[in-house]
């Protein structure tokens, strides 16, 4: 059998609504993904982008990041988190991470801002990793007394809640969402940044297209530019397919926290597997193990096995860019570094049949029995 990492599913609605915009019928289909998405999170202000890292870029100029500026991060993030910062030529720094939830560590966070103050520290950028949040509470409470702003990378979070509340609607000053997760394949680009800020959501808007201003009484054709943005607009074929999608999101992550929870049930108590713990805020966007002995060869035996793996993430000290440009060495940040020797995702998706989840299972189970 093969079990792929990730397997998209279409149905009959996305499909018809891509023919709408096809046919030219559906002219604000990009202002209906956004409201849409408004209603979903609860979030004041939502804004579509061509891509998730579009969303991040763009949340950095609409906070006004400049050259020299600094922006605190997990160490345990896709590349486009610090990347987004080095455009602007300001400088990420990397805090390590908390061992059971591979997100940010808050008292490290805090350690470095009571030890570090500076005008120069701008924001905090923190990934949401798998669905699951850190203590959003105590987060904002230390942006509050150190004067960042907070930037939530909700990748993995679409779907997710904190006591209740859907992410994007707990109190960041931004909220970025991709509709194209890490290390899954997706038939559409997309992605969202979300704020309660009218001054924020303005200066974003202005720049989302060139900062174009259009003469609204010479045509239409008549444009201004009065500041320097770039081209961050979604793709009406993208908003259409992820307008559906939206819609069931819901059932897509009762799906995943159902296939989670057998996962756990069907593993629970096997040698060299920690399991991860599931809450009920939980997405389980991602499903997490960790495994206590070479990894890459665990992985290695369910690939031949034809079963898919990912890795969330490698540590951005690792990676040849930062590691050389800020003098990194491996052990800076340890409980990344022994989290990235033993984290492996496995195959969890809407589409999973309870076939292909029985067959996942029993080869890690089996797989975990020939280790010593």
């Amino acid at each position: 059998m093969q079990v792929p990492f990730y397997r998209e599913f279409v149905g009959k609605e996305e499909r018809h609504r891509i023919e709408q915009v096809l046919e030219g019928n559906a002219r604000s289909i990009v202002e209906d993904l956004e409201a849409a998405f408004e209603s979903y999170t609860g979030a004041g202000y939502a804004l579509a982008t061509s891509h998730g890292t579009s969303a991040l870029h763009l949340a950095m100029l609409a906070i006004d990041l400049k050259r020299g500026d600094k922006v605190l991060c997990s160490v345990n993030a896709f590349p486009s988190v610090p990347e987004v910062v080095r455009h602007f030529d300001a400088e990420p720094i990397f805090i390590d991470v908390d061992d059971h939830t591979y997100t940010i560590d808050l008292d490290k966070l805090e350690n470095y801002l009571s030890d570090n103050k500076s005008k120069k520290l701008k924001a905090v950028i923190v990934s949401h990793i798998a669905g699951q949040t850190c203590n959003l509470d105590r987060l904002y409470t230390i942006a509050r007394i150190y004067d960042v702003k907070i930037i939530e990378d909700a990748t993995d979070a679409l779907g997710a809640t904190y006591k209740g509340k859907k992410i994007g609607a707990t109190g960041a000053d931004i909220t970025c969402f991709s509709f194209s997760p890490h290390l899954k394949y997706s038939y559409s680009n997309g992605g969202m940044m979300v704020t309660d800020n009218e001054e924020i959501m303005e200066r974003a808007t202005l720049l989302r297209n060139h900062a174009m201003v259009v003469d609204a009484d010479a045509l239409g054709y008549i444009y201004d530019i009065v500041d320097i943005g770039s081209k961050y607009t979604i793709s009406p074929l993208d908003a259409a397919y992820i307008l559906e999608k939206l819609k069931k999101h819901d059932t897509v992550v009762a799906r995943h926290k159902e296939i989670a929870a057998t996962y756990n049930r069907k593993l629970e108590g096997i040698s060299h597997v920690m399991l991860p713990n599931l809450h009920k805020d939980h997405a389980c966007s991602l499903y997490v193990v960790k495994i206590d002995k070479n990894r890459d060869s665990f992985a290695r035996e369910l690939d031949e096995r034809g079963i898919e793996t990912g890795l969330h993430y490698i540590p951005l000290h690792l990676l040849s860019y930062y590691k050389s440009k800020y003098n990194l060495r491996v052990n800076d940040f340890p409980i990344a570094l022994r989290n990235f020797q033993q984290v492996l995702s496995i195959p969890n998706f809407y589409g999973m049949s309870d076939k292909e989840i029985d067959y996942v299972a029993e080869a890690i189970i089996a797989i975990s029995k020939t280790r010593v």
